[in-house]
């Protein structure tokens, strides 16, 4: 369905019941799916650019939860008055409501060194600024950092993300106390020697299900050239174990996949199929660096592996783009990211969702390339695919997780609205984002938090600037891929 103008379609079966819920959101244009919907459900028109993503936008429409799960979706003149009597209600009438944003690839607690190493190549970013200043970190740093990020996030409509840091302990309490949903993964480097890797693994054990199943883990090696292969080998092991992906950097630019092929033969990518940790399952961040050979180790491991871009941060340092297209053409799945806000300097997926899209059709000098249509579908769909959440996130359907945020198109830089998808790809603003729900829960009320006080993490964090940008005191890593 390539025209995104709403429809007045009924996503549950017309021969459904409206059951007692707890929760009602009425009068909502609803970004149900955006591939078809499931068996039983009405069908769509299929055509050729039905695999590039499909917006199905249902007018005027009611979402029923209960116990933090979607149990329907229906036109909201059928929803009875006794069922809006029994729950919540949340009137979203002129709001659009869309699944949850995922944040596939970020470090959240870099809120701490937003704006502090700008305009510098790569290696010196690593080598003269971060890695110096990250020695000056303590435990409460880490944690004001993911609380200020995970602020940011809700109040842009981003219910879930997946962190790769350091003192994950603390990101995982500012998760839980904050009500939103991460995947996380504790960074390890192999100069670390056998503690780091049995580190990153403790913590994934420890936390996985915690906060009423809001956190699960991953394994977190930091990347193929600072982690060695005897270390990736356990990486995997841990991860079979456990029944968790690993999330590394992986060819983060076309620089690293040379000096890897220069050095040892073999790309970054094949280092993680030789190592097992493609076949185990991987969240690969980046990916710039990723040629088309790669796509022999990749393909057979499609169903648990996906990239997650960047496609701001790869601008701003100067490097090619993640190959989309051709990742996509091989049915390899691409997630949304925004990578570190000391990178990025926002966690604003909605920019991000529209500068990948801008940066697809840029790189390839075709406009036709990576559709609003499409670009929602990474942003929903294929982003709960790299978590390997596509059951349950990314999708307003029965069934799915009630992780679900309502947008006002009513701005004048969104008038007049000629089509939704592209509204909501091109013109659409964090600021848009008025109520968030994370399993049910409203973390985002009204454009405020209802959880989260940032006002004391962001003094302090502001007080600690001369301690945290001390760069005298040595290096936590070398660049030198």
């Amino acid at each position: 369905m390539t025209d995104s103008t709403p429809t007045d379609t009924a996503v549950t079966p017309a021969d459904a019941a409206v059951p007692p819920v707890d929760t009602v959101i009425t009068g909502a244009t609803v970004l149900t799916h955006t591939v078809r919907p499931e068996p039983g459900y009405p069908e769509l028109p299929r055509d050729d650019v039905e695999a590039r993503g499909t917006a199905t936008f249902l007018a005027d429409h009611a979402l029923g939860i209960r116990d933090g799960i979607i149990v329907w979706v229906v036109p909201t003149a059928s929803v009875p008055q006794s069922v809006l009597d029994a729950a919540a209600h949340i009137d979203a009438r002129g709001l659009v409501a869309i699944p949850g944003l995922m944040n596939g690839h970020t470090h959240s607690p870099m809120t701490m060194f937003r704006g502090s190493a700008e305009d510098v190549p790569t290696n010196e970013w690593f080598n003269k600024h971060i890695w110096p200043m990250e020695v000056n970190l303590t435990d409460r740093d880490v944690y004001l950092g993911a609380q200020l990020a995970i602020g940011e996030m809700l109040l842009g409509g981003v219910t879930s993300f997946a962190d790769h840091y350091f003192a994950t302990d603390q990101i995982a309490r500012a998760v839980d106390e904050s009500g939103a949903r991460a995947l996380l993964a504790s960074t390890f480097f192999s100069s670390q020697g056998p503690a780091g890797v049995e580190s990153s693994a403790a913590f994934a054990e420890r936390w996985n299900g915690a906060a009423g199943g809001r956190i699960r883990t991953a394994m977190g090696p930091h990347a193929t050239y600072t982690v060695d292969d005897g270390d990736l080998e356990l990486t995997a092991a841990h991860a079979r174990r456990l029944g968790i992906r690993t999330h590394i950097h992986a060819a983060e630019n076309m620089q690293q996949t040379e000096s890897s092929l220069a050095k040892r033969g073999v790309t970054p990518i094949q280092v993680l199929h030789d190592t097992g940790v493609l076949e185990a399952g991987a969240i690969i961040a980046h990916g710039t660096g990723i040629v088309e050979s790669d796509l022999e180790w990749l393909v057979p491991y499609a169903d648990r592996v996906g990239v997650a871009s960047c496609s701001k941060v790869y601008m701003k340092h100067a490097h090619t783009t993640t190959p989309v297209r051709m990742l996509h053409d091989a049915g390899v799945t691409v997630g949304l990211g925004t990578d570190g806000p000391a990178s990025n300097n926002t966690l604003d997926v909605l920019e991000s969702l529209r500068i990948l899209s801008l940066k697809q059709k840029d790189a390839h000098l075709d406009a036709t390339w990576l559709t609003s249509p499409h670009a929602l579908d990474i942003a929903t769909r294929q982003s709960a695919a790299v978590f390997g959440q596509e059951s349950s996130l990314g999708a307003l359907l029965p069934g799915y997780t009630a992780d679900i945020v309502l947008i006002d198109p009513s701005g004048p830089h969104m008038q007049p609205m000629h089509d939704l998808a592209s509204a909501l790809v091109l013109s659409v603003r964090a600021s848009d984002v008025r109520t968030v729900l994370v399993d049910g829960e409203v973390v985002v009320r009204d454009g405020r938090l209802t959880r989260l006080d940032l006002s004391e993490a962001i003094a302090e964090l502001n007080a600690r600037i001369p301690e945290l940008t001390d760069r005298s005191r040595g290096s936590i890593q070398d660049y030198a891929p």
